[in-house]
């Protein structure tokens, strides 16, 4: 299986017009180990000094919960790592006979582990939401599963346009449909809640996204270059038995592939914000955040 090695770092800068009181910050930037992305090294740096204790969340990200022990105008939060990706590739993961051809059942054991991946989180008034996911399934023949959720991620891609928000939270799947754009998680999410209306279990990814052009190289299939870049990236997981949770980047059109670098996995945007934290000051004192995230093949 060819890999290749990434030098990553992230930098969260939060700015203040005065000195102010921290609370606990929760921090996810650990990428996930697996057979296919291995963790090599990692560094945290904070500034001011905070005590720092490394925990597992419900969903088995590694977070660290953060806890400045001195007021400051600047928190600063650097996160660096070393890692080693194998390439994967979505179309050539077989899926269980049963799992082909969409409708398909999980079975018993697979449903108590996914219900709330299967669940939807969002409401679907007037059932716009199922209407949009249901053009995806064929009426002239079989609908293939994968190739459901392959045109489902390559039509968000093609017919959505892409704008970066500094805002907290994410768009409704709903408004997402309306407004024809949105971010990377807002993307994610829309995708992630019509499967779910199709009875497909997903999950949200956050992490960070390799662009070749970066480095002066070309996008990896040699055509539209990479959106996301620069800055923490999400997509999104399907649950196919015999393949397991396949990736699927509806923001570039990914599937798979070794450009997606996993950190977080979470049943709701909400539970994988990279940084999520309080402080104690006046209103007026926030100044504004920047983040910069720089990822560098080795």
């Amino acid at each position: 299986m060819m890999s290749v090695q990434y030098e990553i770092v992230h930098t969260s800068v939060y700015r203040y017009r005065q000195p102010v009181r921290f609370g606990e910050h929760r921090v996810m930037f650990r990428p996930r180990d697996s057979h296919d992305l291995r963790v090599l090294a990692t560094d945290l740096q904070v500034s001011p000094e905070a005590n720092v204790r490394m925990i597992q969340d419900p969903h088995s990200n590694s977070v660290a919960l953060v806890q400045p022990l001195e007021a400051a105008d600047e928190l600063k939060i650097v996160c660096g790592f070393v890692i080693e990706h194998a390439h994967t590739n979505n179309l050539e993961l077989p899926l269980a006979p049963r799992a082909e051809i969409f409708p398909f059942a999980y079975s018993l054991e697979e449903r108590f582990d996914l219900e709330t991946y299967l669940r939807p989180h969002h409401d679907d008034p007037g059932g716009h939401l199922t209407a949009w996911a249901r053009q995806f399934i064929r009426t002239d023949g079989y609908t293939a599963t994968r190739n459901l959720l392959v045109q489902m991620n390559q039509f968000i891609r093609d017919n959505f346009r892409y704008a970066a928000r500094d805002e907290e939270g994410t768009q409704t799947p709903q408004e997402t449909l309306k407004l024809s754009t949105g971010s990377c998680r807002d993307f994610a999410l829309l995708m992630m809640e019509a499967a779910r209306r199709l009875g497909i279990a997903t999950r949200f990814v956050s992490g960070y996204l390799y662009d070749p052009a970066l480095d002066g190289g070309a996008a990896e299939d040699g055509s539209i270059a990479t959106v996301g870049a620069g800055a923490t990236h999400a997509w999104l997981q399907a649950y196919l038995p015999g393949a397991g949770w396949v990736p699927f980047d509806p923001t570039n059109n990914l599937l798979g592939g070794n450009q997606l670098i996993r950190v977080g996995v979470a049943r709701d945007p909400s539970q994988a914000a990279p940084v999520a934290g309080v402080w104690y000051g006046e209103a007026d004192d926030y100044l504004g955040m920047t983040v910069n995230v720089a990822v560098r093949r080795r």
